[in-house]
């Protein structure tokens, strides 16, 4: 893992009416994909649990993750760096509120236009889009 690439696993959770959750980090103005980095040992599923009970105080429901693919960008948070995120769409139990470095949570429509949220480079063109086909909504 010397290629300077930041690896995280990152979660596409749908509500009853279609729109996406979205969360923003304090002291950042750009919404990312709840998620985030492996720690040593971690398979993706356990990273992406972990950080949903940390940040959002859910639990994902088991057998519910499809993968949607491993996607790159540039790092919003981290100037002159690459992200690579690995993307699953889950299910929860119980109602996410902003925990940890989350300030603000935000359900938004999975296709453009994103209501003028400012989205992460990896979300915007890489993930949502994903998510978008692997539904076979119309854009």
């Amino acid at each position: 893992m010397g290629d300077g690439l930041i690896r995280t696993v990152a979660a596409i959770i749908a509500d009853g009416e279609g729109r996406v959750l979205l969360v923003r980090k304090r002291g950042s103005r750009i919404f990312i994909q709840p998620g985030g980095k492996r720690e040593a040992g971690e398979d993706a599923l356990t990273t992406l649990a972990r950080e949903l009970r940390e940040e959002l105080g859910v639990t994902m429901r088991p057998g519910s993750a499809r993968r949607l693919g491993e996607f790159e960008a540039n790092a919003v948070n981290e100037p002159g760096r690459r992200v690579r995120g690995e993307a699953f769409a889950i299910d929860i139990d119980g109602a996410p509120t902003a925990q940890a470095e989350i300030e603000e949570l935000r359900w938004i429509a999975p296709q453009p236009p994103y209501d003028g949220v400012e989205i992460a480079p990896l979300s915007a063109k890489h993930i949502l889009p994903a998510f978008v086909a692997s539904r076979g909504i119309e854009e």
